[in-house]
């Protein structure tokens, strides 16, 4: 329901006022307000029930703040001053300016998770720390030094020298439900021991492009820079995730790492100061309404292989290039989300049942996974080919194609397809999202090496392309209608 503001509803009321007057013939018009009488007092029952629930938000808060602390950084930077302490999604930054570095201040947030004084906070709260200090709930304040940090899922661990500390207890963020009721603690923009309160949005945020590992609990409580490390809590007082980060200001819209994946991080940085996850060597896709036409699927959730390491754990164990995954380990698939969710919980060793659909025939692969490399940032330019062939049919897919250059095959890890040098604008190619320098390797899963098999698969008006870029692979439904 949409409600006016005040000033209008006033004006309305005052509007009805002369209407009502000259349908009565006054000559003249007063507006008077009359002071609403009061209403009856709030059944006992209501009361209660809210004075329970008041009670319960303060209880809740003053069990978990003694175990909640404020971090303050000293960090060397060549940048402009800006705050720190919380990653903006979708906006901010600043460019460096040169010169000397300057030592900037930051706040953040902890969570006291061992008594002995190991704290878990973000990655991006600690990074390049000069100098970590720890405000503690008594009033100490205390030297800390990192343990380990995690920039895949921006956590980190650090510790302080102190026994006998106050120590949050973990919860179950596979348990947490949509609509819950959760509190934020923290020091936004270094106030302390500030509480907020709201429910869980959304579970399984991913796609934000902030770390390379995303599993995201979605929040209205207000968080805000300095709460960053912080936790979210339910109300029995138990951790849920780790405040990470927020979409813009005042938006009540925040994201914190759930504590399934947060817990098993902090033990791992905690004792062996680094973390081992699981690894199965492929890429994933959602299984969207269009891609599954083109495979001759029914619609409805699923993951698409989209790329395979040849020397991966997932392809030792004979999966291919568009199979379709399912379940995992018994649980359905109904994004791609879910099954990086299952493999980064488990560890190298571990083995995985996939439930898999392989044209239309379902198969169950067990992969063992094994450890996760660190990942490379190479970046590849895009470049436009000499000899470059319009792609020509029955129907004109505006592209035009190139044999690949051989720097570029060797830059993208290639033997085959044709490179994309041209997307007319409007054409079905510009539609489905095609850019130059992507390399198409197959179309409907047979191997391309020429614009004619472009022109064969796509004689019925679509076609599922795979398509490679520097950043991975991707199947892309492309449609001529």
């Amino acid at each position: 329901m949409t409600h006016s503001p005040p000033h209008r509803l006033r004006r309305a009321g005052v509007l009805v006022s002369v209407v009502g007057a000259l349908a009565l013939g006054a000559s003249t018009v007063y507006s008077q307000q009359v002071p609403a009488a009061p209403g009856p007092p709030l059944p006992a029952a209501t009361l209660n029930t809210m004075e329970q629930l008041s009670n319960g938000f303060a209880d809740v808060a003053s069990q978990t703040l003694p175990a909640v602390v404020s971090i303050r950084v000293d960090v060397e930077s060549h940048e402009p001053a800006m705050p720190r302490g919380f990653p903006f999604p979708f906006g901010g930054g600043g460019g460096g300016r040169g010169g000397a570095p300057e030592i900037q201040h930051g706040t953040g947030s902890g969570v006291i998770v061992r008594a002995d004084g190991v704290i878990v906070t973000n990655n991006h709260v600690v990074e390049g720390a000069r100098r970590i200090m720890v405000h503690l709930r008594d009033g100490r304040v205390l030297p800390a030094r990192v343990l380990g940090t995690d920039p895949a899922t921006d956590l980190a661990a650090i510790k302080i020298d102190a026994t006998g500390l106050p120590v949050a207890r973990w919860g179950d963020s596979e348990r947490a439900r949509v609509g819950e009721w959760v509190l934020a603690i923290g020091a936004p923009f270094g106030l302390e021991a500030t509480v907020t309160h709201g429910v869980i949005s959304a579970k399984g945020r991913a796609g934000l492009g902030q770390t390379s590992i995303e599993d995201y609990l979605q929040t209205d409580a207000s968080i805000n820079p300095g709460n960053s490390g912080g936790p979210l809590i339910n109300l029995r007082g138990e951790v849920l995730g780790i405040n990470t980060m927020i979409l813009g200001r005042g938006t009540g819209v925040g994201f914190a790492v759930p504590s399934r994946l947060a817990r098993l991080v902090t033990e791992q940085l905690a004792t062996g100061g680094s973390v081992s996850r699981g690894w199965i060597g492929l890429g994933l896709q959602d299984l969207t309404a269009d891609l599954a036409r083109n495979f001759d699927l029914p619609p409805g959730g699923g993951a698409i292989v989209s790329q395979l390491d040849p020397r991966g754990p997932s392809a030792r164990a004979g999966l291919a290039l568009g199979d379709v995954i399912t379940s995992i380990d018994g649980r359905p698939v109904t994004s791609s989300n879910d099954v990086v969710q299952s493999v980064t919980g488990h560890r190298p060793n571990d083995a995985i049942t996939l439930a898999v659909l392989r044209n239309g025939q379902a198969h169950a692969v067990r992969v063992v996974a094994g450890p996760r490399p660190e990942a490379g940032n190479e970046r590849a330019a895009r470049g436009r080919g000499t000899d470059a062939p319009r792609v020509e049919g029955s129907r004109n897919l505006g592209i035009e194609v190139a044999p690949i250059p051989i720097q570029r095959a060797r830059q993208l890890g290639v033997d085959r397809g044709v490179m994309v040098t041209v997307v007319e604008p409007g054409g079905a190619a510009e539609r489905a999202g095609l850019r130059p320098g992507d390399v198409i390797l197959q179309a409907d899963q047979q191997p391309v090496g020429n614009s004619g098999d472009l022109v064969t698969a796509t004689q019925d008006g679509h076609s599922a392309l795979l398509v490679r870029r520097a950043n991975g692979q991707t199947f892309i439904p492309l449609s001529l209608d």
